[in-house]
């Protein structure tokens, strides 16, 4: 019987799957067994094209190698055998099926966060997009108080998709109890920012917040520390957001 060879790509760093599917594959791979977590394959190549390659060696160093293997998705390798030729990969979770952007839940009940947030995000794209491998785009969708409040499936890819979601997070009102009062969001930010918290992983969160000391009181929902930044104006925030932008996106290797 024909040998129909699995074709397979490795994901040195990140790119849209589409890019990586636009180059010759790395490795032909026949497939023996496939399970849930995991792949066993006997790779087609030579066993000096295999010694010779870049993720080899990154995976003599102990390192995770992933490659995309057609018809399957992710994976990364867990053992080789170059004496048998067999390889064993694990399901692995991949960046290649995030888009290079960036969703922004925003709000236009209070224009002075509004204002210095947006400001902030196009003056931070524009410096980081001269320095990165692709070009990375802000995307929102517009709220109406006309429609129900509610996520369309174009909301929720968006934001499953996106290599970042940051929620303009500034409170809107604090409700009268004298004892606790609550600080309260946007309903669109709150709804938005509730099914990222479900499908980001917490280096994928920001949440900004500009100060309003005649607001006082606490959210009625956990919002770590950590994915929090404060700011009382928008001169502050355009000079603290390039760095934290360029931090969460250290994961997916685009800054030069």
């Amino acid at each position: 019987m024909a040998i129909i060879p699995l074709k397979a790509w490795y994901l040195e760093q990140y790119e849209p799957i589409r890019d990586t599917l636009s180059r010759s594959p790395d490795l032909r791979l026949s497939r023996n067994s496939l399970l849930k977590s995991g792949m066993r394959a006997d790779f087609l190549e030579e066993k000096e094209t295999i010694e010779v390659a870049d993720w080899f060696e990154r995976y003599l160093r102990g390192e995770t190698v992933e490659f995309y293997i057609e018809g399957s998705g992710g994976y990364a390798i867990a053992n080789i055998d170059l004496i048998s030729h067999e390889i064993y990969f694990i399901k692995q979770k991949i960046a290649g099926w995030l888009e290079p952007t960036i969703f922004f839940s925003g709000q236009d009940s209070y224009a002075a966060s509004q204002s210095a947030i947006e400001s902030a995000l196009t003056q931070s794209l524009e410096q980081l997009n001269q320095r990165s491998r692709l070009p990375i785009q802000l995307t929102t969708i517009a709220h109406s108080a006309k429609n129900p409040l509610r996520l369309s499936e174009s909301q929720m890819r968006r934001i499953r998709e996106s290599l970042l979601f940051i929620a303009d997070a500034t409170p809107l009102l604090a409700t009268d109890d004298d004892d606790s009062p609550l600080l309260l969001l946007s309903p669109f930010v709150a709804l938005e920012l509730g099914y990222a918290l479900a499908h980001k992983t917490p280096g994928q969160l920001l949440l900004l917040q500009m100060q309003r000391p005649q607001l006082t009181g606490v959210f009625p929902f956990d919002l770590p520390q950590h994915r929090q930044l404060g700011f009382k104006t928008a001169v502050e925030l355009s000079k603290m957001l390039p760095s934290v932008l360029e931090m969460l996106l250290q994961r997916y290797h685009l800054l030069s």
